[in-house]
């Protein structure tokens, strides 16, 4: 990890050193990005068929309307939309700064003192044109144009949030409905040797040790069952909030076969799944937003150029603009704020710390997202191998299970061994259940982190 994070170090301080012009190149650093991800290899061995619109391959329509829903819907989307919108009105009023600015007047009046009536009427036209000479305007345009491609990626960064928090949401929802199932199975099952021991006891064929030895297995399993009610209601609020609704607004009908459906972890482009992910590329743009307001604070500290221009026509005896005179001025100025060279040079410092500050947090960022495709991988790993040693186990269990049900009835071990078979078969069967739904989120979450190319096919 050393030598990557050495590597990676190099590959930053080459585009920082390419950004001490007066922008940054952002499509230089992601370029560079993606050629060091791939040399690193990450994720080579899911290398396979696209990842675009992954969930698809639950093969619900349940889900797939879920996932609508709430990009449609989701308030918290909706709010960076329209900061997004924001963004790109101010950076239209940025750019106006180019142009020259300026107004139109025209005036009338009448007065009268005594019995002498005057008139007069006047328009006019004021420019003010703040000529770019050193590039104060085109730094502030960059930071602006920065700012907005920033709340882009968080506006692709939500959809991620929200589409991988649907399909948690869904795939937990139908494994506790699955959970429900087997509970109430289980209890059924010791219901009916309540039964049968309970008239054995009466018989005195059976004794109360094991009578009530079987109850206690039930309250048990009973005692489950307000907890997975309560996890599906708090599933359902989950997807309700996610799509901007109430949990009494929404229906989920019970569709457990998912859990049992083909759902497999195939990434196109490893590299680019990664160098792609919208917190890179916001913290990209964040730095290249401060070093834009960086330059532009070095460059307060040379004169400002204008061109101050005013026409206009005046009328003395009448309301009408006619028998006008006119005047017209044309003015060049320059501005020099020299007693403020102090405050200037405090302020272009200051923006200039920010420029470093945004550049190690893009650093942080890049080095995270290398972290978290590791452990994303590495716990896909481990919970395939929990899910296959889950399944082994229940069905040892469950043999185990059905031999001494056999040996009971032939009399050849007491209640209590045939008790503990059972207990065994359960808590197998319940880890079988929890193992599958934590293999399926693990997927869920390796989908979410490398998710540089189908965030970008979702929302463009």
């Amino acid at each position: 990890m050393n030598s990557n994070k050495l590597r990676i170090t190099a590959v930053l301080v080459a585009g920082l050193l390419a950004g001490c012009a007066s922008k940054i190149d952002e499509q230089q650093h992601q370029s560079q990005l993606q050629e060091f991800v791939a040399q690193t290899q990450t994720a080579s061995q899911l290398v396979g068929q696209d990842e675009l619109n992954w969930w698809q391959q639950l093969d619900s329509s349940q889900l797939n309307n879920l996932v609508a829903n709430a990009r449609a819907n989701n308030h918290d989307l909706r709010t960076s939309q329209l900061k997004l919108k924001s963004a790109l009105a101010r950076l239209g009023g940025q750019k106006a700064q180019y142009l020259p600015q300026g107004g139109v007047g025209i005036e009338a009046t009448r007065s009268s003192l005594g019995e002498l009536n005057t008139r007069q009427s006047a328009a006019n036209a004021n420019f003010d044109w703040q000529l770019d000479l050193f590039g104060k305007v085109t730094a502030l345009v960059n930071a602006s144009n920065a700012g907005a491609m920033s709340q882009a990626e968080q506006v692709r960064a939500l959809h991620i949030e929200v589409v991988a928090s649907v399909v948690k949401g869904f795939v937990s929802y139908q494994g506790n409905k699955q959970k429900q199932h087997i509970i109430e199975l289980q209890i059924e099952a010791l219901k009916q040797s309540i039964g049968v021991l309970r008239a054995q006891v009466e018989e005195g064929i059976a004794n109360e040790l094991d009578l009530n030895r079987t109850l206690a297995q039930l309250k048990r399993q009973q005692a489950l069952l307000p907890d997975i009610e309560y996890a599906q209601f708090r599933d359902l609020a989950t997807l309700a909030m996610l799509s901007g609704q109430l949990p009494s607004d929404i229906t989920l009908i019970d569709e457990r076969s998912v859990l049992e459906r083909g759902f497999t972890v195939s990434l196109a482009k490893p590299s680019d799944a990664i160098a792609l992910r919208p917190d890179i590329s916001q913290a990209l743009f964040e730095f290249s937003q401060a070093h834009s307001l960086s330059v532009a604070a070095s460059k307060a500290l040379l004169p400002d150029i204008s061109l101050s221009a005013f026409a206009g026509v005046l009328s003395l005896d009448n309301n009408r603009l006619s028998d006008t005179q006119q005047q017209w001025q044309v003015a060049p100025q320059i501005k020099w704020s020299l007693l403020s060279y102090p405050a200037l040079l405090a302020q272009r410092d200051a923006q200039q710390y920010l420029s470093e500050a945004a550049y190690s947090q893009y650093q942080h960022v890049v080095l995270n997202a290398m972290s978290e495709s590791e452990l994303s991988l590495q716990l896909l790993v481990k919970q395939s191998q929990q899910q296959d040693y889950a399944k082994q186990r229940f069905d040892f269990a469950n043999s185990a299970f059905l031999q001494a049900q056999a040996m009971y009835q032939e009399g050849q071990i007491p209640y209590l061994e045939l008790l503990d078979a059972r207990q065994d078969v359960l808590i197998a069967q319940e880890n079988a259940i929890d193992s599958t739904i934590s293999s399926l989120l693990a997927k869920v979450d390796t989908y979410q982190v490398f998710n540089g190319r189908w965030s970008y096919v979702l929302v463009n």
